[in-house]
C-alpha cells in the first residue's frame, strides 16, 4: 500500500516514518507539509539520511487519491477538522493523531480544545482506535480517531476495573507523568532543558484536554462513572508515560482477584502485558516499543486499588497505535511493523 504523512516533520510524523519503513505491506511513503513543501526530510531529521531521501510534498486534496491509499494526520489540533473529511471524499483512509474527531459532543470539545469543533457529521463517522477495546468497529473504519498518549495508558489500566462491579465508581484518581516529547517539537519556556533537566512538574491542573476524553470511554463501558480526577506531570526524560490510577474498592477483593480479571480481559492482546505478583512496570521497559505494560495490586489496609500502567507516548501512545489501527483497517496482522522489542537499557 502506499500511504501519506501530514505533518512529518513533528515527532509523530517522524516516527510514522520510521516505522511504516519497516511496514511490509506499504511500498511507499509520501510525506506532505503545508508550510516546508520542497524541503528534503533530511534537512529536518538527519537521523534518516541515507534511509529515506524525499522532498515534502505540497497537500493537494483533490489529487491525493492517486498518491496514496491511506493518510495519517500527525498534526495540531483544528487541522484535521479541516481536512480529514475532504481526504475521506477523495478515497483515502485516514487516520487522525490529533485530538479533533475523539470527542463524540462538540461543544464538549470546544470547551476543553478552546477551537470550533470538527462537523458532527465527520466526527459521527470517525471510529474511536483503541484497538483492544473497539476492534470490531475498526475493522470496517474510513477514518480513525487515533486515542491521545494519556487516554491510551489510562483507559488500558482502567478497563477491566470499569466494567466490573468492583470499584466505587467516584473514586478514581489518575496521576499521570510523561517524558517531555509529548509536548512536541517547537521548543517553549515548559520543556526547555534549563526548565525541565533536574526538575518535575505539574501543569494543566484540573485543565487537561485529555479528561473529557478519558471520561467519555469510561461512561461508554460504565455509565456510572461521570467523572474523574486526573492529573499530569512532565518528568525531566524524553518518553514514555507512567499512569498511577488509585481506586476505591465497594468490597472486599485481592490481589489474586484482580490480576486474574486483568489476565482474563488481555490474555488475547499481544501488545498488553500483565505483569506478574509483586512486579510493577517501569517507562524504561517499553522504550520504542508498541507495549502498554500493567501492574496491579490491592491494599487490605485501605481498601484501595492501584494500577500502574506504562507506554511509550510516542509510539502505543501516537504513531504505533496509529499503525495497528491501520493494520486492522487493511485486514492486516495487527504487529506487522510494530513487533519490536523495546530498547533497553
Amino acid at each position: 500500500m502506499r500511504v501519506g504523512i501530514i505533518g512529518a516533520t513533528g515527532y509523530g510524523g517522524a516516527e510514522l516514518l520510521r516505522l511504516l519503513n519497516q511496514h511490509p505491506k506499504v511500498e511507499e511513503i509520501v510525506l506532505y507539509s503545508s508550510s516546508k513543501e520542497g524541503m528534503n526530510i533530511q534537512e529536518s531529521y538527519p537521523h534518516v539520511s541515507g534511509i529515506y531521501n524525499k522532498e515534502l510534498k505540497s497537500i493537494k486534496l483533490q489529487s491525493m487519491k492517486e498518491e496514496v491509499d491511506t493518510v495519517f494526520l500527525a498534526t495540531p489540533p483544528g487541522v484535521s477538522t479541516e481536512w480529514s473529511g475532504a481526504i475521506a471524499k477523495a478515497g483515502c483512509q485516514v487516520i487522525d493523531l490529533s485530538g479533533d474527531l475523539r470527542l463524540q459532543d462538540p461543544l464538549v470539545y470546544e470547551t476543553w480544545y478552546k477551537r470550533e469543533a470538527a462537523p458532527l457529521s465527520l466526527i459521527e463517522n470517525a471510529v474511536y482506535g483503541l484497538p483492544e477495546w473497539n476492534r470490531d468497529y475498526i475493522k470496517k473504519a474510513k477514518i480513525i480517531a487515533n486515542p491521545g498518549c494519556y487516554p491510551t495508558a489510562t483507559l488500558l489500566g482502567l478497563a477491566p476495573l470499569a466494567k466490573s462491579e468492583i470499584i466505587d465508581v467516584d473514586s478514581i484518581i489518575i496521576d499521570a507523568k510523561s517524558g517531555t516529547s509529548g509536548a512536541g517539537r517547537s521548543p517553549s519556556a515548559v520543556t526547555h532543558y534549563s526548565e525541565m533537566n533536574e526538575n518535575f512538574k505539574i501543569y494543566q491542573i484540573n485543565t487537561h484536554k485529555h479528561v473529557p476524553e478519558i471520561e467519555q470511554l469510561l461512561n461508554e463501558w460504565n455509565n456510572n462513572i461521570q467523572t474523574v480526577t486526573f492529573q499530569p506531570h512532565l518528568v525531566p526524560m524524553v518518553r514514555g508515560i507512567m499512569a498511577t490510577i488509585y481506586v476505591k474498592a465497594k468490597r472486599q477483593t485481592s490481589e489474586e482477584e484482580l490480576r486474574e480479571l486483568y489476565q482474563e480481559a488481555y490474555q488475547k492482546e499481544h501488545f498488553v502485558r500483565v505483569r506478574p505478583k509483586g512486579q510493577f512496570p517501569a517507562t524504561k521497559e517499553v522504550y520504542g516499543s508498541n507495549y502498554c505494560d500493567i501492574g496491579v495490586t490491592y491494599d487490605e489496609r485501605t481498601g484501595r486499588i492501584t494500577v500502574v500502567s506504562v507506554i511509550d507516548n510516542v509510539v502505543k501512545g501516537a504513531s504505533g497505535q496509529a499503525i495497528q489501527n491501520f493494520n486492522i483497517m487493511n485486514g492486516f496482522e495487527e504487529e506487522l511493523g510494530i513487533n519490536n522489542v523495546p530498547m533497553y537499557p
